[in-house]
């Protein structure tokens, strides 16, 4: 494409959490939340209402600096942490879940969740995971389509970044990201395919439109997506971070990949969606400290190994935005420590408490 990208790419970050009771069951107090710490919180980045009244969700102020980033996704945590803790609620950055539920989420009284809800049905009940969103700004709509053609192949390995939805219900799932085999529920998520162009695109969420399998446009749901809201291309292939500097790594990878992009000229890679989403299975069992499919050749190979591939590839971007240092610190610390998968699975493995594993993530 050799588009000049001017100044370094913007990005920004959303997280989800879920808000549960002391013992950690799902409480039905994130509305209350959202609103005490948006009163008593600084006037950095922005907190959301989510589907549920379980849950509770963050996003950044436009960032320059993964500095920047990390100082916000801190501040935000610690303003919902301590609502929560007024009140007697703890905010559990999870992406799944731990403990086993017998009732269903009391569904946010807003009308387009509760249009949802009636619409999509057990679907938008049992599909209750927190994710991580990165936006990341892009020239226009058809380079945005170029790019995430190009990008496609890093799906997996983004994902194992922040992987941290291994325990669910009470249990080992069997997988690092329980959390996106559980949001692969919904009829439009999933990898998105290669688009021929912007029309390709447009097309097909009209289809989907057409048959009711999204309501609106906000339903789009692929892995990564072009911002309606935003001129920005949304990542939203990953679970919420155990701990924020692991949502910051990822915000600083998918810059990088989406500022690479933006300054190749090479045909976007001829690979399958069908593929893809074998591969990205793979992917979510596995995680960061197990094997994870590489881009090049499509064999499985360490993800610690993809993942430096990856840095080494997006490198220029990485170092012209004052990323470099950061990320290659990040995945050596994931290599050798694990990333909030492993951290569930360890604390877990001790008396297999679910319990357990809500107080290593809240801080308790």
């Amino acid at each position: 494409m050799n588009q000049p990208t001017g100044d370094v790419l913007t990005f920004g970050i959303e997280e989800e959490f879920f808000v549960v009771d002391r013992r950690g069951h799902l409480s039905h107090a994130g509305d209350d939340v959202v609103d005490a710490a948006e009163a008593a919180g600084d006037d950095q980045g922005e907190l959301q209402h989510e589907l549920t009244r379980s849950q509770a969700e963050a996003a950044t102020d436009v960032c320059r600096t993964h500095t920047e980033a990390l100082r916000q996704l801190r501040g935000l945590r610690e303003d919902l942490s301590g609502a929560a803790r007024r009140r007697g609620y703890r905010v559990l950055p999870a992406a799944s879940p731990l403990l086993f539920e017998a009732d269903p989420p009391v569904i946010t009284p807003n009308p387009r969740y509760e249009r949802m809800a009636e619409h999509f049905g057990a679907t938008a009940r049992t599909s209750l995971t927190c994710g991580c969103h990165v936006h990341v700004a892009i020239p226009d709509k058809e380079s945005g389509v170029q790019v995430l053609n190009r990008i496609r192949p890093w799906l997996p390995a983004l994902l194992t970044v922040t992987a941290n939805s291994a325990i669910s219900d009470g249990y080992d799932t069997g997988y690092c990201s329980w959390r996106y085999q559980q949001w692969s529920r919904w009829p439009s998520a999933g990898p998105p395919p290669r688009f021929a162009s912007l029309d390709e695109y447009e097309s097909i969420v009209d289809g989907w439109l057409r048959a009711g399998s999204i309501l609106d446009r906000g339903m789009i749901y692929w892995d990564v997506r072009l911002s309606d809201k935003q001129p920005t291309l949304e990542f939203r292939i990953a679970d919420v971070a155990a701990v924020p500097e692991d949502a910051v790594l990822l915000g600083v990878l998918a810059r990088g990949l989406v500022a690479t992009a933006l300054a190749e000229d090479a045909p976007a890679p001829q690979l399958s969606n069908e593929v893809l989403r074998a591969q990205l299975w793979r992917a979510s069992r596995e995680g960061v400290t197990g094997c994870c499919p590489h881009p090049k050749s499509g064999d499985l190979e360490p993800a610690k190994a993809v993942l430096d591939d990856l840095v080494e590839l997006v490198a220029p971007a990485l170092e012209a935005a004052g990323d470099l240092d950061f990320a290659r610190e990040g995945t050596a610390r994931l290599a050798a420590e694990g990333g909030g998968a492993d951290r569930q699975r360890r604390r877990f493995a001790d008396r297999q408490r679910a319990e357990d594993v809500v107080d290593l993530l809240t801080g308790d």
